[in-house]
């Protein structure tokens, strides 16, 4: 007589396959080598303290493309909607400026 028993995971536990994004501290001290690692290769990992998110550990050239700043200052003050408006703003005369002092 043979038993055949056939098992379907309709939802995988976090890193079952091996794309987990979330970590609890403990864990992510344990493996930090492997932090890194899937931070660099599954993108953006959280780690998390006492159940809540705490920080995210993402892969340096991911970070340096969000944070590289696009064009320069007279660029985005050329590219305001409020150039062309006529906009008007007086200082008030009575108040007097840290320059007048």
């Amino acid at each position: 007589m043979t038993i055949l028993v056939r098992m379907v995971i309709s939802e995988l536990e976090p890193g079952m396959d091996g794309t987990e994004t979330s970590w609890a501290v403990v864990d992510a001290k344990a493996r930090f080598s492997e932090l890194i690692d899937r931070a660099m290769s599954n993108g953006p990992q959280v780690i998390t303290r006492n159940g809540q998110k705490a920080v995210v550990v993402v892969a340096a050239d991911e970070w340096e493309r969000k944070c590289r700043r696009i064009g320069n200052l007279a660029e985005f003050f050329a590219a305001s909607p409020l150039r062309n408006s006529d906009l008007v703003l007086e200082r008030d005369k009575n108040i007097p400026s840290p320059l007048d002092l």
